[in-house]
């Protein structure tokens, strides 16, 4: 039975394309099935295939995947009896309004539960529908209508999206317990703060907060995240060794925000294990001195004039150049005239440089 989860988050994965076409962001987004692409039909289900006598006659049951349970697109307004069996339940794009208590209480063994696009409430959410499923990895709660994150959790969690909804604080309590979560998608809500309340996430790797409301970045983000997003805010400054303290941060995305110069201290983006760093959309008017172990850099949409080569490069001299591949720095006013001729030494390892 192991190619079954495989195949299943193969299913997940969309076709639709990304807002950006370029760098590991794009890859990484359809890799992870990145919660801002609109879901697809995701798999080719045996419509004309008998289902077992104990799936539910809203659903479908293929005997060729006898731990999976689709249920969606069909106008639910309820959530089925789910068979013992199961551990694979898909509920997305329906008309659901509650999920109460009890209703998971027969598929203990669940694993994957998915209940994006319906209009679940965090009234209509019972204070107790998880609490049984100890075996819960996914759960996929975005585009609904919750106001607070479902608490309890159960502890086996390792993705978590409530993207997409009307959260507008997470409470101090909300991830507790969760050290197996890697995954959080908060994207697409009202946040205002996180407080300190990601401290608990003792696993976290991939962190989604963008378009939001959020006017400073979170208090503390767990030293394990690989990949961050805090674009379409309105963050105007970046605290003194902030990004410093995550040592496995490979991916960070701040575009559109309200980033100035006076707002960035002086190396903040000087971390040897970032790879792409997006402040493209800011109200930048320098570069920001990056580490030479950078490869992809999105300025474009700011009020930069000059280059400077320091900005990539430390020092000079035939063993100093920077690791750049991309960089983008059209549509703030530069010419090509008015490039620094050390510049292509320092980056001689771009393949591509817009201006």
């Amino acid at each position: 039975m192991k190619p079954l989860p495989l195949l299943l988050l193969t299913a997940l994965l969309s076709g639709a394309s990304g807002q950006y076409t370029y760098g590991y962001f794009n890859w990484l987004a359809r890799v992870l099935a990145y919660s801002r692409l609109r879901w697809q039909p995701y798999v080719e289900r045996e419509e004309s295939a008998p289902s077992s006598a104990d799936c539910p006659a809203e659903c479908t049951c293929p005997p060729s995947l006898p731990t999976a349970m689709y249920c969606d697109t069909r106008r639910l307004r309820h959530v089925p009896r789910v068979p013992a069996r199961m551990k694979y339940v898909y509920l997305q794009d329906n008309l659901i309004q509650a999920v109460p208590d009890g209703v998971f209480d027969n598929a203990t063994g669940l694993l994957w539960l998915v209940l994006h696009r319906n209009n679940i409430s965090s009234h209509g959410l019972g204070k107790r529908v998880f609490s049984k499923l100890d075996n819960l990895q996914r759960l996929y709660l975005d585009h609904n209508k919750l106001t607070s994150i479902p608490h309890p959790l159960p502890r086996s969690l390792q993705e978590l999206r409530v993207a997409g909804n009307r959260i507008s604080k997470v409470q101090p309590n909300s991830l507790q317990g969760l050290r197996n979560l890697t995954t959080l998608l908060l994207n697409d809500n009202r946040l205002e703060d996180v407080g300190g309340s990601l401290k608990a996430l003792k696993s976290l790797s991939f962190l989604d907060l963008s378009n939001n409301h959020l006017k400073k970045v979170p208090k503390v983000i767990p030293d394990t995240t690989e990949q961050l997003y805090l674009d379409y805010n309105h963050i105007s400054a970046i605290p003194s060794e902030y990004f410093r303290k995550l040592l496995r941060l490979q991916y960070a995305r701040i575009s559109n925000n309200q980033l100035t110069d006076q707002g960035i201290p002086t190396g903040a983006f000087n971390v040897s294990s970032l790879i792409e760093l997006d402040l493209s959309h800011n109200k930048l008017h320098n570069i920001p001195p990056v580490n030479e172990n950078l490869e992809h850099l999105y300025l474009h949409a700011n009020r930069i004039k000059e280059i400077n080569v320091e900005s990539f490069c430390a020092g000079s001299g035939p063993l100093t150049f920077s690791k750049i591949r991309v960089l983008r720095l059209d549509g703030n006013g530069l010419r090509h005239g008015g490039l620094p001729e050390e510049l292509d030494r320092c980056l001689r390892q771009a393949r591509m440089i817009n201006i």
